[in-house]
């Protein structure tokens, strides 16, 4: 193994078992009424499924039962099926369906951030390469690479993989791991885009003419498709997992109210607490940052990850009713990780003080996180 790529795997193995560490004593010490929807039988079980919580619960609802739907309500719709749909496959092997789920994260999750570094150094050499896969290794809200049972490590993987393939000039496997990353999360207009320019300018780049089959990006909205086609054919609804959004719980109804954050504004009032302070304003705020980053991606990167980062930023902070959950979400816009590399790397101070306070934000996230705090 190359030195660089060693010097990866040993950094990640690091971040993942000091956050792992973290949750697991955490979770140690927490009640266990604040464990999430899993509960299983075995020994200290709850010492894993502090990385359970939330979502979790849908999800593992859908890999054991499968999807419903009801009108006006919360249901599992709203999930994307690539994620379960791995779950229920390791489960029909016999692993259980939390540990397939926090497992399954885990091992995607180190893949994504290596094949990262790898992409990064393939676009811009391996020192630049290796500050940025530390930036994302520490990134506040990376433990949801680590194990907690959410389909961002799997996404991650996927797209990261698809650009990857795509610099490589491999124009079919890469749309075909984008197809299954718009079977994970409802953002295919984001990835078509980003592929399709990023396809366009890597021809022109190289003085190509352009062809036909330089538009086969456009196919990678083929997960996000089959799933429409399942929910029409199942529930007679094809948007259902849109429309699931405006149930009472999540309230997000596409709209003005949402789209101007009403509900965000709301949020500041007499009885609010120091901790949903500090989440309405750390989520707005990485929305905004990752916004202010996009015309520099753009210049340093190309207009095919601007493209990319501006979608895939743009879509959840416009849908979001409060910003809730920009801080994982960002993850996908992994761009933005070596865009900030390149910039840090002539002020070397800042550059670590950005680190040592996203390492400190990380292990305080991951803690709460741990004992049952709704961060994310």
């Amino acid at each position: 193994m190359p030195r660089s790529a060693s010097r990866t795997v040993t950094l990640v193995a690091l971040g993942a078992l000091l956050t792992c560490t973290v949750v697991v004593m955490v979770a140690s010490w927490a009640s266990p009424e604040s464990y999430s929807p899993a509960r299983l039988s075995w020994p200290n079980a709850h010492l894993l499924l502090g990385w359970a919580r939330y979502d979790a619960g849908w999800y593992a609802d859908i890999a054991t039962r499968g999807y419903w739907y009801t009108p006006g309500e919360q249901s599992p719709v709203a999930f994307f099926p690539a994620y379960p749909v791995v779950i229920r496959g390791l489960g029909a092997l016999g692993v259980d369906t939390f540990i397939a789920g926090v497992l399954l994260t885990l091992v995607c999750g180190l893949s994504a951030v290596v094949l990262f570094t790898r992409w990064a150094s393939l676009l811009k050499g391996e020192e630049v390469a290796r500050d940025a896969g530390l930036l994302l290794v520490l990134y506040p809200f990376a433990y949801y690479l680590y194990g907690a049972m959410y389909s961002d490590a799997l996404f991650l993987l996927l797209v990261v993989g698809a650009f990857y393939l795509l610099e490589r000039g491999q124009l079919v496997p890469a749309v075909l791991l984008a197809a299954v990353a718009t079977a994970a999360r409802p953002v295919a207009p984001a990835l078509v885009f980003g592929l399709l320019v990023r396809r366009l300018e890597w021809k022109r780049q190289r003085g190509e003419r352009w062809s036909f089959w330089d538009a086969l990006p456009v196919l990678a909205a083929l997960g996000l498709i089959v799933y429409v086609l399942y929910l029409w054919h199942a529930f007679g609804e094809p948007f259902a997992f849109a429309k699931v959004q405006s149930a009472a719980g999540w309230d997000q109804k596409p709209g003005w109210r949402t789209w101007f954050k009403v509900r965000w504004f709301q949020g500041f009032n007499a009885s609010m607490s120091v901790g949903d302070g500090l989440r309405l304003v750390g989520h707005a705020a990485f929305s905004l940052g990752a916004l202010a980053l996009v015309w520099p991606t753009a210049k340093r990167l190309g207009w095919g990850y601007g493209a990319y980062v501006l979608a895939m930023v743009g879509m959840p902070t416009l849908s979001s009713k409060d910003f809730m959950g920009m801080g994982r979400y960002l993850l996908a816009s992994f761009p933005l990780f070596l865009t900030l590399a390149l910039l840090l790397r002539e002020r070397p101070r800042l550059r670590w003080g950005v680190l040592a306070t996203s390492a400190v934000l990380l292990i305080s996230l991951a803690a709460a996180y741990g004992a049952g705090a709704y961060v994310s």
